[in-house]
């Protein structure tokens, strides 16, 4: 088990669906909303995710995939 965080940036078309609630039903992630911005035409989320390394690289290439940018950002502390 390890743990990541990374940046989000949606857009506008996927701003209304529940991607990062997806994560963790269909990828058996825990996600946890660090920040996170959300207006009408754009939205962007810093997200910690803890689960298996395999599964979090599922999720992050279906994330893409569907049009999400997807940064890995370096630990804190």
């Amino acid at each position: 088990m390890s743990r990541a965080r990374f940046h989000l940036t949606f857009p506008e078309r996927l701003i209304d669906e529940p991607l990062i609630y997806a994560l963790g039903k269909d990828f058996d992630l825990v996600t946890n909303i660090r920040r996170a911005n959300v207006d009408e035409t754009t939205a962007w989320a810093i997200i910690e995710v803890d689960g298996d390394d395999e599964r979090m690289a599922d999720a992050v290439a279906w994330l893409s995939d569907r049009g999400v940018q997807v940064d890995r950002l370096e630990s804190e502390g």
